[in-house]
């Protein structure tokens, strides 16, 4: 009997409600939950030479058949990124969002892995963040904002994460010295918005905050740690009119996130933007006072950014 992947792959995930899979792991469970099918379909291919290929055809399928079994079930959705990932939900978008969200929000995960909250994705982003650019990130707290303008003014006011590139880094000592004495730019400061979640339902307010609230900065990016293959549609089109960039957070190895939209990097720093942001909020104060040290040090000291500990 031939083997009907739509079906079993419909079947499966239906039957594992809310845990994610890669393609790949769809393919494995295949391979061993329907061996006399998958033998027959490796036998009648002469391009099927081994199991690895066979494992590799399965993928292929699963991927070229995902948008008419969405189609077909709705409640089967995907999510962005390397790999993406497949998954049965019978929630609503905005549901979704509101269980990520909500009493410690805390997103659905594969089984046996430990709940996901939004503070626990800053100290992953800055480990991507020097990994990737060398960048000194510095975590912007909203429970030292002043909030006298209501405690969710402050939703649209400032970042969840900040940064700062020393863009001399690999100068010579006398070449950094040089730029100093003629105020060249030095570095170039980064804004973060974090979520854990983006989808149909929340994803343009998300990415309006992120405009909001990196308006000062040098770049501005949108990270996320799960996105919705829809939800990445309209984040292109906003990136290309707003500049904002996407990443997609790995939380399990930081490094292997991606730039899905690269940020398009702004003329330079919006200072009146900045003096509120520090008026409001401490945190922010404390990371202009660490831009200025390094202004007048031309160096960052590792001690004072969150950046992860290195191994001896």
């Amino acid at each position: 009997m031939a083997l009907n992947l739509g079906k079993a792959v419909v079947d499966f995930l239906t039957a594992h409600p809310e845990e994610k899979f890669s393609a790949r792991q769809i393919a494995e469970w295949l391979v061993a939950t329907f061996p006399d099918e998958c033998n027959a379909k490796k036998a009648s291919s002469q391009a099927l030479e081994t199991d690895a290929d066979l494992l590799q055809q399965l993928v292929a399928e699963i991927g070229s058949q995902r948008p008419r079994l969405q189609k077909k079930h709705p409640e089967l959705k995907t999510t962005e990124g390397r790999p993406r990932k497949y998954y049965y939900s019978v929630q609503s978008d905005s549901a979704e969002v509101a269980a990520a969200e909500s009493t410690g929000g805390t997103v659905p995960q594969q089984a046996n892995t430990a709940p996901l909250n939004e503070l626990s994705l800053y100290p992953k982003l800055s480990a991507y963040l020097w990994d990737r650019w060398r960048v000194y990130s510095k975590r912007i707290d909203e429970k030292t904002s002043s909030n006298k303008n209501g405690p969710k003014a402050n939703h649209w006011l400032h970042p969840d994460v900040v940064g700062l590139e020393d863009l001399g880094a690999d100068w010579h000592q006398a070449v950094r010295d040089c730029a100093s004495q003629y105020f060249d730019k030095r570095t170039k400061l980064w804004s973060f918005e974090v979520k854990l979640l983006l989808n149909r339902s929340n994803v343009r307010e998300c990415f309006f905050q992120a405009v909001s609230n990196s308006s000062w900065a040098d770049v501005g990016y949108l990270v996320a740690e799960q996105i919705n293959d829809e939800a990445l549609k309209e984040l292109r089109m906003l990136s290309a009119a707003h500049g904002i960039g996407v990443i997609r957070l790995d939380k399990e190895d930081p490094a292997e996130s991606e730039v899905l939209l690269p940020a398009r990097e702004r003329a330079g720093i919006d200072w009146d933007s900045v003096n509120r942001l520090a008026t409001e909020n401490k945190d922010f104060l404390d990371y202009v006072k660490l831009v200025k040290q390094f202004y007048q040090t031309g160096e960052a000291r590792l001690a004072d950014w969150d950046v992860p500990k290195m191994d001896d």
